[in-house]
């Protein structure tokens, strides 16, 4: 059975005004969904392991689909995925063909950071696997690496969260650095289309999408390409 990692975060809370963030729920489940569907058995890692924050504001009625309620009511997916999320430093990355960075507000504290979610994500793109984001989840690919030294963007078609979104959500002032500021800092060729719409890019075994919307076109996208 082909697996495949979904990196999500530990981080719970902004740290310039009083607001709890984590996970945003769909990110994750909607890829893990069209994953299952397809016989790809699907791990959660994350920096530290264990807990993982889901941010309240993801699981508003209006963000919520029908693969949320499914997963978020199953008590053994809270039990395995949420409570129990491996360690990044634990990973064996040879035993998966992709990951799949989640977003949420928590990852822009503990994605690019993470040495050790950096290092899985670049044994798989060298051994020839996939490496993919949605939203936030873009973070974790600004502490990745080419086999030079260069940032692992450089020079990368791709998309994530844009400046256009953040302010449409208030938080442009609250988080610790804009994804898409930080991306083009880095020589990505970044994308952006309008505001909360399905955009995904595609270069090569990078795989990226801009926003919650986005997140099962970005593994259809993955899940043909390891296939």
């Amino acid at each position: 059975m082909k697996k495949v990692l979904v990196a999500v975060t530990n981080h719970d809370h902004f740290d310039k005004i009083q607001r709890a963030t984590g996970l945003w729920l769909s990110e994750a489940v909607d890829f893990q969904a069209v994953m299952e569907r397809n016989g790809v058995h699907v791990d959660y890692v994350s920096p530290d392991g264990g807990w993982v924050p889901i941010d309240a504001a993801s699981l508003a009625p209006d963000s919520m689909n029908e693969a949320c309620w499914r997963y978020y009511g199953d008590p053994a997916y809270c039990h395995h995925y949420l409570r129990d999320s491996l360690a990044a430093d634990d990973v064996d990355p040879s035993q998966y063909e992709a990951i799949y960075f989640a977003g949420g507000h928590g990852v822009l504290w503990d994605f690019p950071t993470s040495t050790a979610l950096a290092s899985i994500a670049e044994a798989i793109w060298a051994a020839g696997g996939v490496v993919s984001s949605t939203c936030h989840g873009c973070a974790g690919l600004l502490g990745m690496r080419a086999s030079d030294g260069a940032p692992f963007v450089a020079g990368k078609h791709l998309t994530g969260f844009s400046n256009e979104e953040e302010q449409a959500c208030g938080l442009a002032d609250a988080v610790p650095f804009s994804t898409q500021d930080a991306l083009q800092e880095q020589g990505a060729g970044y994308q952006a289309a309008k505001p909360f719409s399905v955009h995904v890019i595609r270069d090569g075994n990078l795989v990226t999408g801009q926003n919650p919307q986005s997140a099962a076109t970005v593994a259809k996208k993955v899940l043909n390409l390891i296939k």
